[in-house]
């Protein structure tokens, strides 16, 4: 106690004598020195700084230096545009993970789910949503902390904040499930060399430490896997485990570690520009490459909830801070995920064939995170009398997937009929199979058909964490081409029939995602409590129309052909052919224009266009024996025939 006195003496002694030389009116013309408003900042900091036996200070403590700089000299780009740490940071998700309604509401259906658990659920989701809180209470011996202790705990409510991250030591990448391996000396991790540590050690208690790791993606993984330990109905233990999520492993399963590519590139994009970090320390050297904390993800419709709720929920975050995070994470979802493309495979006169093109270019699933997350493939088909002649992946008034089965949807490689929706999500099981989405209760992978990044394979390493359902397995085109996997593309195959169609038609495909669905909470609005009351009335006033973040079109074109009328002008020989060579045939002057293979699934194989305009024309069938159906286009029309490959 007596240490910590003459420790704050001291400090205030240092103050006194720095605020004897600074005149406030001169500020102005001496902007090496901080302005009124940032000193009273560190007047409260010289009161408070860490002491023996702490570990961890709360955000306010690093804003006087690396929040904004009413000087315009530090924390500022090239073009004189603010990038500091603190403004970027309080409107994410990390600055609110403590805050957020749906993760407290969860919380508090898991325990009245299981309550003989709430203890250890508690612990368990506050590791990472409250880890200041929750560690600072283990580090002194309390054994559990709760959303009760949360409440009044400034700690806790800064959610994952500077010392929540910087404090954590380059042994990192070794645990998961909220284990993060602190640093309790109070050193401080960054990733710049030879850090100036005098100020921060003066100010703040810590010692600015140069790491490598902070630069790499293991400092993420401590939380961004969580594997959980599922119990039954009853909520008995079975002993086994279940990864709610493994956005890392996914990570480490991809092509991005080998290429340099880490979470930091996408989630805390660098700017190449100069960067002096600390305000009032226009001695320090610039800083290079600096990272931005803006921290985006793919959560802008909690973002926004949080905004519109921000009194009740005590965010003390200025509406432009949200807008501006809300934005950047729109423009992620739409031009850093998912690249996007519809194509017309071929077409009969009573149905049209299409394709949609899916290429994950994110470094982990998509969606990935939270199990909640998922995308809806939509794709409509309208005639030139404006009526809807086939659609797949629409939504209900409620916003519910048109068609989607109660407990879930399969994944599928052809879709031949309306209201039979794309939908990719990772789908937990109870023990019995029935679907859930009680975080302790999932003990089987009903479903993930989540498109894989590039490199993803079944034999890495992490893939025992990361699997692929049967369904999206046994689709030759999911992230495989010529089966050979890590493509991270699927392609959807829809077989559209044209028969009501008048005249042209035009055809949209859009991919929706959606961070909160309805169906994920039926389970928890179930229940009652303040926490899910309290969300429940925040999402029936929420926006709740699922984002766009992909599309496509083919506009008015024709795809109505008239079939030919004498069938038997054309010649089909040998329709069992051993070498897979066939020859087509045309007569009474017809030209043959091309060939569309396809299986007896009816997926077409190949498509071959007669350029030389020949009079007999070679197919050649694939190796694998089977029957195949041969569409044969002329000038005159088309007709089928079927082949078999021995």
């Amino acid at each position: 106690m007596h240490k910590k006195l003459l420790i704050v003496f001291a400090s205030l002694f240092i103050f006194i004598l720095l605020a004897s030389f600074l005149n406030p009116n001169q500020y102005e013309a001496t902007a090496s020195f901080h302005t009124p408003d940032e000193i009273e900042i560190f007047k409260l900091q010289l009161l408070n700084p860490i002491g023996p036996g702490e570990y961890f200070l709360t955000s306010a403590h690093c804003r006087g230096c690396h929040g904004y700089d009413s000087a315009g000299l530090a924390n500022v780009d090239e073009n004189g545009n603010s990038v500091n740490l603190f403004d970027h940071w309080q409107s994410t998700m990390m600055g609110n993970s403590a805050r957020d309604p749906l993760w407290r509401a969860k919380v508090s259906h898991e325990i009245q789910v299981n309550p003989a658990h709430a203890a250890e659920l508690q612990d368990k989701c506050l590791d990472c949503h409250a880890p200041l809180g929750r560690y600072n209470a283990l580090f002194h011996g309390i054994p559990h902390y709760t959303l009760a202790d949360l409440a009044t705990d400034s700690l806790g409510a800064d959610g994952v904040s500077c010392t929540s991250c910087h404090t954590i030591d380059s042994t990192v990448g070794l645990t998961f499930s909220g284990i993060i391996p602190y640093d309790t000396t109070r050193h401080i991790y960054g990733p710049f060399q030879t850090p100036v540590v005098g100020p921060m050690q003066l100010y703040e208690g810590y010692t600015p430490t140069y790491s490598t790791h902070m630069n790499q993606a293991r400092v993420c993984s401590a939380c961004h896997t969580l594997i959980t330990q599922s119990v039954d109905t009853s909520g008995n233990f079975t002993g086994g485990v279940f990864p709610e999520q493994a956005t890392y492993h996914e990570y480490l399963n991809s092509s991005f570690p080998a290429n340099s590519i880490t979470c930091q590139t996408c989630h805390m994009p660098h700017l190449d520009d100069a960067i002096i970090i600390a305000n009032g320390q226009s001695a320090l050297n610039p800083r290079f490459p600096f990272n931005q904390h803006v921290f985006v993800g793919g959560n802008a419709f909690m973002l926004e909830m949080i905004k519109n709720n921000k009194v009740q929920l005590g965010a003390q975050v200025e509406d432009w801070q949200f807008d501006t995070t809300i934005a950047n994470t729109k423009a992620l979802l739409r031009n850093s995920t998912v690249n996007f493309n519809l194509q017309l495979d071929s077409s009969a006169n009573d149905t049209g064939y299409f394709s949609v093109r899916l290429e994950n270019k994110a470094g982990h699933k998509f969606p990935s995170g939270y199990p909640a997350r998922r995308a809806v493939l939509q794709l409509v088909l309208t005639d030139a009398a404006g009526d809807t002649v086939f659609k797949s992946g629409t939504f209900a008034p409620d916003f519910r997937v048109v068609g989607e089965t109660p407990n879930y949807e399969p994944h599928h490689d052809v879709i031949s009929q309306q209201n039979m929706p794309q939908i990719y999500e990772m789908a937990m099981g109870d023990v019995n199979y029935n679907f859930t989405s009680v975080l302790e209760r999932a003990a089987i992978l009903l479903k993930d058909n989540r498109i894989p990044p590039a490199g993803f394979t079944t034999n890495h390493y992490a893939y025992d964490t990361v699997k692929i359902s049967p369904d999206a397995l046994a689709d030759d085109d999911f992230n495989k081409v010529s089966g050979v996997e890590g493509s991270g593309i699927d392609l959807v195959h829809y077989h559209v029939p044209l028969t009501a169609a008048v005249g042209a038609v035009t055809i949209h495909a859009r991919l929706y995602y959606q961070s909160v669905p309805p169906k994920f909470l039926d389970e928890m609005f179930a229940f009652n409590s303040a926490e899910i009351d309290s969300f429940r009335t925040m999402f029936n006033n929420a926006d709740q129309n699922p984002l766009l973040i992909a599309s496509d079109s083919i506009v008015n074109i024709a795809l109505k052909t008239p079939q030919i009328q004498n069938e038997n002008s054309i010649k089909v020989y040998p329709t069992i052919s051993r070498d897979g060579k066939v020859f087509v045939e045309a007569g009474n002057g017809a030209l043959i224009t091309g060939i569309v293979l396809y299986d007896t699934q009816g997926k077409m194989v190949s498509v071959t266009r007669n350029s030389a305009r020949n009079s007999v024309f070679t197919v050649f069938l694939p190796a694998s024996e089977s029957l195949y159906f041969m569409k044969i286009e002329t000038s005159g029309g088309f007709v089928y025939r079927k082949v078999v490959r021995k």
